[in-house]
């Protein structure tokens, strides 16, 4: 097996340890517990088995934390159709959800996310399947 050929600052685990307790991202999250693990003297392959990674995926992202820090972890830009709905649209969106959908020709006391996605189309333009809205 190759050796891991990855220089950490000596205080890696205390990076490591904040990002775990401020991510709130899922990936991010897992990726430095096992990134931690490594970091901490155990084998490559008993870290990505126990995390159930590809040696690989788990050699990248102890090689990627070694060389960017923190960062390293986080998720790339990906190439694909950008999404549909911004922030502000987001914001929009959930603001209508507090509001009375009466006082939008609901005959409804309740939104449904079909009824949503009508009002938002009416009133922002952009059309939103009702799993989009479901989505958001």
């Amino acid at each position: 097996m190759r050796p891991l050929k990855s220089h950490f600052p000596v205080h890696a685990l205390t990076i490591l340890d904040t990002i775990l307790k401020q991510t709130k991202e899922a990936r991010v999250f897992r990726r430095a517990q096992a990134v931690r693990a490594v970091v901490a003297g155990h084998h490559i392959s008993t870290v990505s088995a126990t995390f159930h990674l590809a040696n690989s995926a788990l050699r990248k992202w102890v090689q990627r934390f070694a060389q960017e820090g923190p960062q390293g972890l986080l998720d790339r830009a990906r190439s694909g159709r950008p999404p549909k709905i911004t922030c502000e649209l987001e914001q929009h969106l959930n603001r209508l959800v507090d509001e009375d959908p009466l006082e939008h020709g609901s005959l409804s006391s309740q939104w449904s996310c079909r009824a949503l996605a009508i009002v938002f189309a009416r009133e922002t333009g952009v059309h939103l399947g009702r799993e989009s809205v479901r989505g958001v």
